[in-house]
């Protein structure tokens, strides 16, 4: 499985850009999610994924988050889902608890990073985060997202490359297929044979390519999918 943003809109979470409103607007994506924006200003970034931290745990998993946990306990071990989104929605829905596997692509808003050692770190709740937050170690820590310039967390891109390669059946739900290297595994299933399913509600650049395609929004889709 695949998963992006759509899956998580129905949760009310935006997506990256759709959240700079406000005092946001006024700036580039690249001003609050590069690695020259966080040495330049690091107290502006932290406040922006302060931000976006309470919103996230202000809201629940949506019924499509509880259908892929509740498939991945049918399934078991030969479950994999990777997913673009950073909202840690899909861990809080169960996913990655029944024998199968979670791979966050991007990273995720609930923890940090040790810019010193690397060591992830989860964050305090909201009323008693600092920022820049510091790590056990007194370190300043970063926020745990792969931001612009960065390349995917090898290990979790390598899980998703094989999983995908080697799969039956391959969901592609909630994403644009614009963002690679995630949207190049659908293609790859493809190619070693896989049935490939898409959950959009509009049309993608993938759609062509696929096998399937349901235009439903991520809950409905999996519902009638599993039905």
């Amino acid at each position: 499985m695949l998963t992006g943003a759509g899956i998580s809109a129905e949760s009310g979470i935006p997506t990256f850009r759709d959240a700079q409103t406000g005092h946001w607007a006024r700036f580039r994506p690249e001003d609050l999610a590069s690695p020259p924006a966080y040495q330049r200003d690091p107290e502006m970034v932290w406040e922006w994924y302060a931000g976006r931290y309470r919103d996230v745990l202000a809201a629940q998993p949506n019924e499509g988050h509880r259908l892929l946990a509740e498939l991945e306990a049918h399934k078991g071990a030969g479950f994999f889902l990777a997913t673009q989104n950073v909202d840690g929605l899909h861990a809080r829905a169960g996913s990655g608890t029944h024998g199968g596997t979670l791979v966050e692509l991007h990273g995720n808003l609930l923890s940090a990073r040790d810019e010193k050692t690397g060591e992830i770190f989860p964050l305090p709740a909201p009323e008693g985060l600092q920022t820049p937050p510091v790590s056990p170690n007194g370190n300043r820590m970063r926020p745990n997202i792969v931001w612009f310039g960065e390349y995917l967390p090898e290990a979790a891109l390598n899980a998703a490359h094989q999983a995908f390669a080697g799969a039956e059946v391959a969901l592609i739900i909630g994403t644009s297929g614009v963002v690679y290297p995630a949207a190049g595994l659908a293609l790859e299933a493809m190619a070693e044979g896989a049935t490939v399913i898409e959950i959009n509600p509009d049309e993608t650049e993938l759609t062509p390519l696929l096998t399937f395609s349901l235009r439903e929004k991520a809950g409905q889709g999996l519902r009638l999918l599993l039905e």
